[in-house]
């Protein structure tokens, strides 16, 4: 039987989530490749969940992180990059990082927006040198028939975060202490 020691995990760990972040890297093309994913992005949650056209028509802007990869044994940490859209036009690029402790284990993929519904939210977000989502969002989540569940409550919230497309072996997925920081394509 081989025996791991707690430190060769945690590297063994550490060296996974390097590798996970890698598979979703911008590469070469730098902007143009990040800008198709979003459009991808975008136009898979028209179709999928219609009622975020409304989200969309009254955000003054959008964050669009198309592919977050998660992976955790006891300590686990997610790593996505994506875009700022003012009418659907990019004029930031980010990246979205997180790390958490406690009872994980598994890897999984996920997309998801924040739709800043006011001025002052969209503001604070841009000045950040790295903002963390709190507690003024609001989560719409997509029900099995298509639809977004938002209500007076979510559409008033200052930003709307959406989860979605997970895919992998860990339940659940969760923006909380996710820190986004504006990055160079």
């Amino acid at each position: 039987m081989i025996e791991i020691s707690r430190r060769n995990l945690l590297a063994l760990g550490g060296a996974g989530l390097g590798l996970a972040a890698c598979g979703n890297g911008i590469g070469g093309a730098g902007a143009a490749r990040l800008d198709a994913r979003v459009d991808a992005t975008r136009d898979y949650l028209i179709s999928r969940y219609p009622g975020t056209q409304d989200l969309m028509s009254k955000s003054v802007g959008i964050l669009y992180m198309p592919l977050m990869t998660e992976a955790g044994f006891g300590i686990g940490g997610a790593f996505g990059r994506g875009a700022l859209r003012i009418n659907d036009v990019t004029v930031d690029y980010y990246s979205a990082a997180s790390a958490s402790v406690g009872f994980q284990i598994g890897a999984q993929q996920y997309a998801h927006a924040l739709f800043f519904m006011t001025e002052p939210a969209l503001s604070d977000f841009r000045r950040a040198d790295g903002w963390e989502l709190g507690a003024d969002a609001r989560y719409a989540l997509p029900d099995r028939g298509g639809a977004i569940g938002t209500d007076t409550t979510t559409t008033l919230a200052p930003v709307i975060a959406l989860v979605f497309g997970q895919a992998g072996l860990i339940a659940g997925a969760t923006l909380a202490g996710t820190k986004y920081t504006r990055i160079l394509p």
